[in-house]
Formats: structure tokens, sequence, C-alpha cells
């Protein structure tokens, strides 16, 4: 086996460990977060949880990739990805707009403000080592899915911040947009993952 080889193989395994790093924590966040959403009554968390669904299903997405090769199973994979953050988009936007109209109260906790900083710490971590090895692999998907794990800990440190000003200051409205800033950023990953994979 060449060094090349061998580093790919190396780089390969540390990818997969990385997706099922990330993989088993969200499996566990979506649990936490519909506890602590349904507690708090906040879209926020709420829609965090959602974001970590989507998580699952695209280092699911990463793992399927991984296991074979060749463009055309990479640009499905991809698509499917983009497929997840335009549901995520659009629902987070009607349930953050319902939020605003009728004024809608979340009630976060202590829970809700160490798992969201927790988790912010883990995701920009497992970004920081799928970027690496996706690189390092030549592999589109796992790069790209690194952007969607950084999204990941983006979207924990908007929901801390919103829960943050919920619970000490009373900003009602924080809740509903932190949803919106969800909202933006999903919508403006499916577009770059659409534009790339025309």
């Amino acid at each position: 086996m060449s060094a090349s080889e061998d580093r790919a193989g190396t780089l390969r395994r540390r990818g997969f460990i990385l997706e099922f790093a990330t993989l088993g924590w969200n499996v566990v966040g979506v649990g936490v977060l519909a506890v602590l959403a349904l507690s708090a009554s906040s879209v926020a968390l709420a829609g965090f949880g959602l974001d970590s669904l989507i998580e699952i299903g695209a280092s699911v997405i990463v793992i399927w990739e991984l296991s074979g090769s060749g463009a055309e199973r990479q640009h499905r994979a991809l698509r499917l990805i983009g497929v997840a953050f335009v549901a995520l988009a659009l629902y987070l936007f009607v349930q953050s707009s319902v939020a605003l109209v009728t004024q809608h109260h979340a009630h976060p906790g202590v829970g809700a403000i160490a798992w969201t900083a927790l988790t912010a710490l883990v995701m920009f971590a497992l970004a920081g080592g799928k970027h690496r090895t996706g690189r390092g692999l030549g592999n589109p998907v796992l790069a790209m899915e690194a952007r969607v794990t950084f999204i990941d800990g983006m979207v924990a440190v908007a929901v801390l911040v919103a829960v943050l000003v919920d619970a000490y200051f009373g900003w009602w409205w924080a809740d509903a947009l932190a949803g919106y800033l969800i909202v933006f950023y999903a919508a403006r990953e499916a577009r770059q993952i659409f534009i790339v994979n025309r």
C-alpha cells in the first residue's frame, strides 16, 4: 500500500469517527432539546432540536457516502442535505412568525443555557476536524457537512444568546428572533448546496 493510500485510509477512518461522534451527540441532543423545548415552551429550542435532527440526517448521509464512492453518490448526498435545510427554514419561519404575532413568551431555564453552551463548543470542535479531514480527502460531501456542523454550533450560540436575554432581561421576542436567524442560515446553506450541485 502506498503512503498516499495509507493516508487516505487514515483520513477516511477519522471521517467516520467524527461523523459517529456527531451522530451520537445529536441523537442525545434531540431528546434533551425536546424536553427543554416543551418545559420552556421555546420556539428557538424546538428549532435547535430540529436542526439537530437535520445534523443526524447529514451525518448518516456522509457515513453512507464515505462507505462508497463516485460523483453521483456525492451529488445525491449533497442534495439530500440541501432539502433538509429547506424544510428546516420553512418550518421555523412559520413557527417564529406565529410566536411573534401571538407574543408567545418562552420560559427557558438553566438546563437550556448549559446544553446550548456545551453543544456550541462540541460542534465547533467537530466542524474543525471534519473540515480538515474533508479537505485532506478531497471529499466535498464531508467538507460541506463540516459547514453544517459549524452552522449547528452557530445556531447553538444564537439560541444561547436568545435564552439568556429572555431569562435575564425578559425580552420574550428574542426567542422568535433566534428562530429567524436559524431560518436565514438554513436558507443560505441550502442555496449554496444547490448552486454547487446544479
